[in-house]
């Protein structure tokens, strides 16, 4: 017999070891190959910048080689031109030097004899009597016998080695070249690579983009190439707009530090341009080096505070209005996920990963974005919400954070009328909702939290006009406010033609009572009967909102409507065959036989709605499928009212469809 296969039990964290181990293998060949991979990351980067122009010089006949060449000699002469100025500005800065360190010494000795000397003086006279108050106290020394000859000095340790000064020989000129030029040649091998890798990447970079397709997924080319499309544009547009602006940003700075007197300015400005490519910690140290430079020229401190002003209030300007206003989350990345990034990188390769690490984590949130298997990289550092506006809501209600609800509801109403967010956001979100305390997960105290958070939310908007904003917060509105609400479609407030205005209502429909808002027997089916009540308020109707209980059958018979001219059954989540719904039609025609009925079945994937045999057992005169919906038929029913005949007398029988069945014995109240 073949022995029993035993199958050994899986424990918890075996599904967790496999990501971690290839996690730490990433990480670690990432630290170790950093010699080889930085030159490559800096190269595939630049294409991106440069690629638009090597397509531009395609487009012009010029041919692909011949493209790929003047893009990169023009890069060339960019980056050593820009070398050599460095160069020339940091040589005339050492000539100065010397003089920059009198003016410092000088300073030094102003600030000594001012209030600071004041101030150590005062600090050493008090260490100095903490150390004679803790001291042994010392015996009188007797004085020397003037007639007594002092003896001679002795003589210590008489066989002590005469000290002999060592020196190195004069370095060769081979060894004098080696040690100059070490510095430097490890930079140039580097950038030498850079457009060697730089220059391939251009050249073949159809091929490489197909290789990419083969690695990422053939079986859908269109998501891959979407993806590769969305990497390349992102990462262009990013750098060439944050390239624009720190030239801006830095040529600003040079012409303001010449017109202060500060020397050398070109050199600051090229310093301020690319220090903002550093995160968080650039514009300090780019405005560091200045204040040093102007506290050494300037015997007083007045270009010393006109530096500083220059640059409090230009970074500010520039960080916090321009750069939203221009390109804002082009990046595609949260805050979050630019500190976590250049933590990272800069762990891993240094001030070049420093450099490297916002346009490095951009192409892993846009694979994310595209390649299910990596979508944790697009949620964690992605600039989009991790809840959608409807579980946003539903999670803020359930939290118990009516006020953030708010807020969100704030944000949204800046860009949509009052029916689109509670059709899109509200409505939708209490579905939810009602789908959880069908399956038992919610609890009584949960679903009443809801229920009161979700009153006070339609008493806060009360104030609130159903109409479509005129004008939409601008792009650095949504950005500064850390919203992005573009999920919620948008759309303009309910309108009918020919329909009256709430001013002009015929006096029965302005009534209180003329529509009654009628909620379902679900737990939040009343909710839904407030916000479609708030909106037929608004546009001019007399409603009321009446409670499951209040139209059952035994209390049915003391509802008050006889002013009632439009009866609004609203219901969240209904499955099945709607008995219970049928016979609750019934009875509001049986009590107000005057009235219209119009069903809002909000779930509009509900199987009633699209049965047409189903929708005529019920017998309504209406249905709606949003709230909008059901303010149309309310503006139609009023608009047709001229129209319309007398009511039938009640000898007549009704319609088929309208004519009450007998209630069976067993039906649901």
């Amino acid at each position: 017999m073949k022995p029993a296969r035993v199958q050994a039990a899986e424990t918890p964290g075996d599904g967790l070891a496999a990501p971690l181990v290839i996690a730490a293998v990433i990480v670690a060949a990432l630290y170790f190959g950093r010699e080889i991979l930085i030159p490559i990351a800096i190269a595939v980067l630049l294409s991106f910048v440069i690629g638009p122009l090597v397509a531009l010089l395609r487009k012009l006949r010029l041919g692909r080689i011949p493209s790929v060449g003047v893009a990169v000699l023009l890069l060339l002469a960019v980056v050593a031109g820009l070398g050599g100025l460095i160069g020339m500005q940091v040589a005339d800065l050492s000539t100065g030097l010397p003089r920059y360190q009198r003016t410092i010494a000088q300073k030094a000795e102003n600030l000594k004899a001012g209030p600071l000397g004041d101030l150590a003086g005062y600090l050493r006279s008090i260490n100095h009597q903490i150390q004679q108050a803790g001291a042994p106290e010392q015996k009188p020394e007797q004085k020397p016998d003037p007639g007594k000859r002092a003896p001679p000095p002795a003589v210590k340790n008489p066989d002590k080695p005469v000290l002999v000064e060592m020196r190195d020989r004069e370095p060769s000129p081979v060894e004098l070249a080696e040690k100059v030029l070490a510095p430097v040649v490890s930079p140039l091998a580097t950038l030498g690579i850079v457009f060697v890798v730089l220059i391939f990447i251009l050249v073949q970079r159809e091929d490489l983009r197909d290789r990419m397709i083969r690695l990422v997924g053939s079986s859908d080319l269109h998501r891959t190439t979407v993806a590769m499309d969305d990497a390349a544009r992102r990462l262009s547009r990013f750098f060439l707009v944050q390239l624009g602006l720190n030239a801006g940003f830095g040529l600003t700075i040079g012409i303001g530090l010449w017109l202060i007197g500060v020397p050398n300015p070109i050199l600051w400005g090229i310093f301020t341009a690319l220090m903002r490519f550093v995160p968080y910690i650039g514009a300090f140290l780019s405005a560091l080096l200045p204040l040093m430079l102007a506290a050494a020229v300037d015997p007083g401190w007045n270009m010393v505070l006109a530096t500083a002003a220059l640059f409090i209030v230009l970074e500010p300007l520039v960080g916090q209005f321009i750069e939203p206003l221009v390109y804002g989350h082009s990046t595609g990345l949260s805050p979050f996920a630019v500190l976590v990034s250049a933590l990272f990188w800069t762990w891993l390769w240094g001030p070049v990963g420093l450099l490297l690490s916002t346009p490095l984590t951009v192409c892993l949130v846009v694979l994310g974005r595209h390649v299910d298997k990596l979508e944790f990289l697009d949620v964690l550092f992605g600039d989009r919400p991790a809840l959608t506006p409807v579980e946003n809501f539903y999670q803020r209600m359930l939290a118990d954070d009516p006020d953030e609800a708010q807020e969100l509801a704030e944000a949204i109403l800046a860009q949509c009328s009052l029916s689109s967010y509670y059709d899109e956001v509200a409505l939708k979100g209490l579905q939810l909702a009602a789908t959880d305390a069908r399956r038992g997960v919610l609890t009584e105290s949960q679903l009443e939290r809801i229920r009161v958070g979700i009153a006070e939310l339609i008493e806060d908007l009360a104030d609130r006009d159903d109409v479509a904003p005129a004008t939409r917060p601008t792009l650095a509105g949504r950005l500064l406010s850390g919203r992005q609400d573009e999920e919620v479609p948008c759309e303009a407030a309910p309108a009918v033609p020919d329909a009256p205005a709430p001013d002009q209502l015929p006096e029965e429909w302005t009534r209180e009572g003329a529509v009654l808002c009628v909620a379902g027997r679900g737990p939040l089916d009343e909710a839904a009967s407030m916000m479609l009540a708030q909106l037929l308020a608004k546009h001019g109707f007399g409603t009321r909102v009446v409670p499951f209980e209040a139209v059952s059958r035994a209390e049915i018979g003391s509802l008050d409507a006889a002013a009632a001219r439009m009866i609004c059954i609203s219901y969240l989540e209904i499955s099945g065959t709607p008995a219970h719904l049928r016979y609750l039609v019934q009875r509001v025609r049986r009590r107000a036989p005057e009235a219209q009925v119009l069903v809002g079945l909000w779930p509009a994937d509900d199987a009633v709605l699209s049965d047409p045999g189903a929708r005529e057992s019920l017998g309504a005169d209406h249905y709606a499928v949003s709230l909008r919906e059901g303010v149309e038929a309310c503006l139609e029913a009023v608009r047709d009212v001229p129209a319309a005949g007398p009511p039938p007398s009640p000898d007549v029988a009704p319609p088929a469809a309208a004519r009450p069945a007998p209630e069976p014995a067993g039906a649901e109240a």
